[in-house]
């Protein structure tokens, strides 16, 4: 970035482009209408069944229309705030103003979010209950109800984000406060996954898999552009290096969209022949308006991108002057941005038709029954039918694919390999042994989430202690020698121009008081303990196995905390001072010992852990729950050994390894002076003995 491009003047008060926001919410309005009433989504229930009456039933979906938008363009204002428009002075001080204007956007299109949020959860309450907001039960029995049902519970913490975050802009003007109230409304989207059309589905974790990814990418796709739009009159010559940007990020969410759409489809569509339906028929305008959208992200990087990086190039050298860019270069500039824009604004309206078609379609009947008919007992608990008796061939032969680990893996592996690839463009050598142990790592995780420890894990404790023993004590030995950090902060180039890149993000992570106190090896040691006691003696444990939320903050949480424990006494990342090899041996031995205890109160239980769902699950072969629970508590106790004999062995190696490169500095800097400590050191014995001599005569 250009010193020109960072004091890029920019009025305190531009004309923002915000007359497109009501125009993509009244395209999505008149898509929903016209797809509801082709599909039924807003019909009256059937016979037999209380209605709500037509207000309820039609402002329902017009009001998603209204929250989805707002929602996506609050967290689209504040990653540009935060993460993609260059500074206007210097290194992004306090007071930027375009920071300031996209705090503006947040704060106003957060509010709308929030109350959006809170009109759907009423309204969604009152169409449940078939109760009319006029009716003198409605107030008693939402106050009563609401909390208790996850759609309405998930619907008033993604309402009570969006204000937080509201809230939070109105009052904040830093890009790190941007960035971190970024992650607020990126939550605040995510939550609604966890209750939406998707979850009740016969295959629920790949639906709510498929629906968080689509909301997602979806949200930073169209909210990124909406701001783009409504923020494009303070980008000044800046306006190439922020498209260019937007344009990468778009291609990430465009894929991640489509690959979440087929799975979603393939859960609520059973053959080809359901395309015909009425369902089917709306899911196909959504796959041409995604097909479309790739079409003009394609032509955005072949022309229009080109176009405008030459033109803030020119003005920047060519056109700009000490009292800012001469008129005729922004002339020259805003020609040459107009097919963007153009295209852009197209690109906005059919995005706003697709929001219209997905929240129809979120409301019609798939082809695919959302629920099991009489399901089994296994079916019920976990969401998938009830394993066969495991045989030796399983370790090698059992999968179930677990989209969401299975991708985080890969992408991963492919980021790792991407930077070393970066590092040896450039000449910088990188040593393989850390490729190989992060990849190593990653393979594991994969077979430990989509294999069989994953699907026996899910319905038997001694298999669960297996998987929870590998997530906890194996895997994140691999991934700490791997040394990711370093390989961020020497591939990720460093951002010059006042935003925040990922190498920042890192840099401010690492450096942060709170990893300063997670850091510490007693801090990680106790957690590493008490998190087990915390998780198994209370109702943590059988929320993982009823839940697929449960579950994947149980592996997300145990990955972590292994992560911490081996980083602090065997990582090579930059981080808090480390403390001496022997206080870490110390400290391991001491957290191992905890951890035998942990597996002998296991063993020596009277009572099963998460009762009601092994006592209820009664698998043929686990006759007896307790004695399998008393085998898990010795699999803890066993593989707990080879992990700590591994973690002290590398402490022990780095520690000689840190003796031996001193003794190497200490001859380097005899042979410099020659051995002047050692000499001082033998003159002061010779003048102690001397003094001796001198007092005994």
């Amino acid at each position: 970035m250009s010193t020109q491009q960072r004091a890029d003047p920019v009025p305190r008060r531009p004309r923002l482009d915000v007359g497109i926001v009501p125009v993509v919410v009244a395209v999505g309005l008149l898509a929903t209408v016209t797809a509801a009433l082709f599909s039924g989504a807003a019909a009256p229930p059937p016979e037999g069944l209380t209605d709500a009456g037509p207000i309820v039933r039609w402002t329902l979906p017009l009001v998603r229309v209204l929250h989805d938008v707002s929602a996506s363009l609050t967290l689209g204002a504040l990653l540009f705030g935060g993460m993609i428009v260059p500074a206007t002075r210097g290194r992004g001080k306090l007071d930027d103003p375009r920071v300031a204007h996209a705090f503006r956007v947040a704060t106003a299109a957060g509010f709308v979010w929030a109350l959006a949020g809170v009109v759907g959860v009423v309204f969604g309450f009152a169409d449940a209950a078939g109760l009319s907001l006029a009716d003198p039960a409605f107030v008693s029995a939402f106050m009563s109800s609401v909390w208790s049902i996850e759609t309405f519970r998930v619907g008033l913490i993604s309402a009570a984000a969006g204000f937080v975050v509201a809230s939070g802009s109105a009052l904040a003007r830093s890009r790190w406060a941007a960035v971190g109230l970024g992650a607020v409304a990126l939550f605040g989207i995510l939550v609604l996954g966890l209750a939406g059309h998707a979850g009740g589905s016969a295959d629920h974790e790949t639906a709510v898999n498929a629906l968080g990814a689509h909301l997602l990418s979806a949200g930073v796709w169209v909210g990124g552009l909406l701001a783009l739009i409504v923020l494009r009159p303070t980008f000044g010559t800046s306006l190439g290096v922020v498209v260019r940007r937007y344009s990468t990020l778009a291609l990430w969410c465009w894929v991640t969209l489509g690959i979440s759409g087929v799975m979603a489809a393939t859960t609520r569509l059973g053959t080809w022949q359901d395309l015909t339906t009425a369902y089917g028929v709306l899911i196909l305008v959504k796959v041409a308006a995604f097909l479309l959208l790739g079409v003009a992200g394609w032509w955005h990087r072949r022309s229009t991108i080109a176009a405008l990086t030459s033109s803030t190039a020119g003005v920047s050298t060519a056109g700009a002057s000490r009292a800012g860019v001469s008129p005729s270069a922004k002339v020259l500039n805003g020609i040459r941005s107009r097919p963007f824009v153009r295209l852009a604004i197209g690109e906005t309206l059919l995005m706003g038709l697709t929001f219209g078609v997905a929240t129809a379609l979120a409301r019609s009947a798939p082809p695919v029954p959302e629920i099991t008919p009489n399901p089994s007992i296994a079916l019920a608990l976990t969401g998938f039918p009830a394993p066969p008796a495991p045989t030796a061939m399983s370790w090698l032969t059992a999968w179930r694919v677990e989209w969401l680990f299975l991708a985080t893996g890969l992408v991963a592996i492919g980021l790792y390999v991407y930077g070393v690839i970066r590092l040896r463009r450039r000449g910088d050598s990188w040593p393989v042994s850390r490729t190989i142990n992060w990849v190593l790592g990653w393979l594991l995780f994969i077979w430990v989430t989509n294999g069989v420890l994953s699907i026996y894990g899910r319905v038997a404790f001694s298999w669960h202690m297996i998987l929870h023993m590998t997530e906890l004590m194996i895997i994140p030995i691999f991934l700490v020698l791997g040394a990711p950090v370093t390989l961020a902060l020497r591939a990720i180039p460093a951002r010059t121009d006042g935003t925040i890149g990922w190498r920042e993000i890192v840099l401010r992570v690492v450096h942060s008081k709170l990893f300063v106190i997670a850091g510490n090896p007693i801090f990680a040691g106790g957690l590493f303990f008490f998190s087990l006691i915390v998780f198994y003696w209370t109702g943590l444990f059988e929320i993982a196995l009823r839940t697929h939320t449960g579950h994947l903050l149980m592996t997300t949480h145990f990955i972590l905390v292994g992560y911490l424990f081996a980083w602090v006494l065997i990582g090579i990342d930059p981080g808090p001072k480390r403390w001496r090899p022997a206080l870490r041996l110390i400290v391991l031995l001491a957290t191992i010992a905890f951890h035998a205890f942990f597996g002998v109160s296991i063993i020596s239980g009277t009572t099963v852990l998460a009762p009601g769902f092994f006592d209820t699950i009664a698998l043929p072969w686990v006759p007896d729950p307790l004695a399998d629970q008393r085998t898990g508590g010795s699999v803890a106790w066993a593989i707990g050994e080879l992990p700590a004999l591994v973690l002290a062995l590398v402490v022990a190696a780095q520690w000689y390894k840190s003796d031996s490169r001193e003794a190497d500095r200490s001859d380097r800097r005899a042979d410099r002076d020659g051995d002047a400590e050692l000499t001082a050191y033998n003159e002061r014995l010779a003048n102690l003995a001397a003094h001796d001599h001198q007092a005994n005569h």
